[in-house]
């Protein structure tokens, strides 16, 4: 009997927990610069596009995880 844990499915669950954890706080960040009159619009764009790329990524590591159904 092999007792071998696919600790690769765990790191992948730990990655995805971090990439959600980092778009949450630039959520947070985003929306209370958008509340300061004198922020920079450029770092908020950039921050914007950061924040877009990470919820792709979160996208492609939640579809590797989850199993294809075939009906």
């Amino acid at each position: 009997m092999s007792d071998k844990v696919d600790t690769e499915c765990f790191k992948q669950f730990d990655r995805l927990r971090e990439l959600r954890v980092s778009h949450r706080d630039l959520d947070n960040l985003i929306d209370r610069l958008q509340h300061d009159p004198n922020v920079d619009q450029l770092r908020v764009r950039r921050l914007k596009k950061r924040k877009l790329l990470l919820k792709d990524m979160i996208s492609a590591l939640e579809s590797e995880l989850i199993p294809d159904l075939d009906a």
